[in-house]
């Protein structure tokens, strides 16, 4: 019994992620659009520009291979398993054992790696040039990233995200200098990973600026949507990130009733919705970088990480 209960509170998240993804985004399109003094689109604008999507037929351009085809489904199947595992509402379910940071890099890694691949397959120049871009971005960020896991898991002696949480949460961690260089450090990563601006605005289609909308340029129909449903899954996985990591507070244990996991629920949507708020403030109240000083950017996520670490080493009271 306890073997069913563990199996569907697993399905539960994977389901409660999938659903969320494209109203997180939505949110933080109406933020903005508000903060311009817009109406903006509705919350559920996201999921009904899915809808429309899949309903379309496919348009393939006439060089594309097998591997055009198959991208979206494995880009979309490597996010979606990577949101799943971090805890939301629980800590302890059927499959946490799986849920290790460094796992998260690789899976987020294969999916950019299947990403830029299908942007380079259709041979258009627009996909080639996002593609470079998106190297460029991850040849960095996956270092700050990794640095980042290794200032949590020296912090809180292991990588797994159930372990991480209840040890955050307890009263050994106190304020830690080392933990808020991570953060800040996990949050420049985020705004690369996700394309947001500074980094990349997601509302452009100029060719100067744009990195991720120029290696999709090329999909249509259901591949579309898998991409753009992934995008939002993966901005999703890192606000539950951050939330779980350094804001664990209301995550309630897999052994706790119905009441401990609504509880669980309430206080995974409050903060997605205060994350995205802050998401779409940020975003308002800056301009977009050049490409090229994207670099120097993600250089301080990675400087960041590397003086948590040593702090740790030096002090472990820090």
């Amino acid at each position: 019994m306890e073997l069913i209960i563990g199996l569907i509170l697993q399905g539960v998240q994977m389901l409660v992620v999938l659903a969320l993804a494209p109203g997180l985004a939505g949110l933080v399109r109406k933020v903005k659009a508000r903060l311009m003094r817009r109406r903006g689109a509705p919350v559920v604008q996201p999921y009904r520009d899915l809808m429309r999507l899949m309903r379309k037929d496919v348009v393939l351009a006439e060089n594309a291979s097998w591997l055009f085809r198959v991208s979206p489904y494995m880009i979309f199947a490597a996010t979606w398993v990577a949101a799943a595992l971090v805890p939301t509402f629980a800590i302890g379910l059927q499959f946490s054992w799986t849920a290790d940071l460094i796992a998260l890099v690789a899976l987020l890694g294969s999916a950019r790696f299947f990403l830029a691949l299908a942007g380079m397959d259709a041979g258009t120049s627009f996909g080639g040039l996002g593609a470079s871009r998106e190297m460029m971005i991850g040849a960095l960020a996956e270092p700050a990233m990794l640095l980042m896991v290794f200032t949590v898991a020296l912090v809180a002696g292991s990588t797994q995200l159930s372990n991480v949480v209840t040890f955050v949460a307890s009263d050994a961690v106190g304020i830690r200098v080392s933990m808020g260089l991570a953060l800040v450090a996990l949050i420049i990563v985020a705004l690369a990973e996700n394309a947001r601006i500074p980094v990349d605005n997601p509302a452009t289609h100029l060719e100067l600026t744009m990195v991720h909308e120029a290696m999709v340029l090329e999909y249509s129909g259901r591949h579309l949507a898998m991409i753009e449903l992934a995008a939002s899954l993966k901005l999703l996985l890192y606000m539950a990130l951050i939330g779980c990591i350094f804001v664990p507070w209301g995550i309630a244990p897999a052994s706790a009733g119905a009441g401990g996991l609504a509880l669980g629920a309430l206080s995974f949507l409050a903060k997605l919705a205060v994350g995205g708020v802050m998401l779409a403030v940020f975003e308002t109240s800056i301009a977009k970088m050049r490409v090229f000083r994207v670099p120097d950017f993600l250089g301080a996520a990675l400087m960041l990480g590397l003086l948590g670490t040593l702090l740790l080493f030096v002090s472990r009271s820090l």
